[in-house]
């Protein structure tokens, strides 16, 4: 680091001109703090920056693994692990600014609640929100992992979880790890089964999410069903 100008090092450009001023690279040294001999903290974040193949820059952290990141000169355990919290931080802070604005008759802002926490995902999630009868919110499930397809996911988990929060509602979220939100045939045929064993318990599905990259689809506002 000391090759770089003082006035161009990533903590003296931040105290000068703020943290906006800096790269993703410098943002990233800044919180690597030390490199290694013949490689700078900064060199260290922008090899980093680079593992990633699929997602460029800041956005491929949430993609690395502990041995990725370690496979990079100068990060060991203690590094990768600040790296990788660094990368969950930053999808908290995302969710917890969403939920200030959550409501469950507003697509668009189901989406950005959950848009941070699923589209980074490897593998499909479906997650099942419960709701009382004035729409609040009475908690959440991960009902799967793997692939949404009619038959590996039964209505029975979904409505288990749904009763024993004892809601008489539910909305069911998921993510499509190709970044494209169209619902496949086994999306519509494992939402219609809902959609048929709710009707008979009494507890409605108001709608079904699929969060794709930064994008996704409402099957109520597509008048799916």
């Amino acid at each position: 680091m000391k090759q770089i100008p003082e006035e161009e090092r990533p903590y003296e450009k931040c105290v000068r001109l703020g943290a906006e001023a800096l790269t993703d690279a410098e943002l990233l040294a800044v919180l690597l703090r030390t490199g290694t001999k013949g490689s700078p903290s900064v060199h260290m974040a922008e090899e980093v920056l680079n593992l990633s193949r699929e997602k460029e820059g800041l956005l491929g952290l949430h993609s690395l693994s502990l041995t990725q990141l370690k496979s990079v000169k100068g990060i060991g355990k203690v590094k990768a692990v600040q790296i990788k919290c660094i990368g969950e931080l930053s999808k908290r802070i995302a969710q917890t600014t969403a939920r200030k604005g959550l409501q469950f008759t507003k697509p668009w802002s189901i989406a950005d609640y959950y848009m941070e926490r699923l589209r980074h995902k490897e593998q499909e999630e479906l997650i099942c929100m419960m709701l009382d009868t004035k729409n609040h919110l009475l908690g959440e499930e991960m009902i799967f992992k793997g692939t949404v397809n009619a038959s590996l996911v039964s209505p029975r988990e979904v409505f288990l979880a749904a009763m024993s929060y004892h809601a008489v509602g539910i909305l069911l979220v998921h993510n499509h790890p190709s970044g494209d939100p169209a619902p496949s045939q086994a999306d519509l045929d494992f939402t219609q089964r809902i959609l048929e064993a709710g009707e008979l318990l009494g507890i409605s599905l108001l709608d079904h999410i699929i969060i794709g990259d930064c994008r996704y689809l409402s099957f109520r506002q597509q008048g799916i069903f």
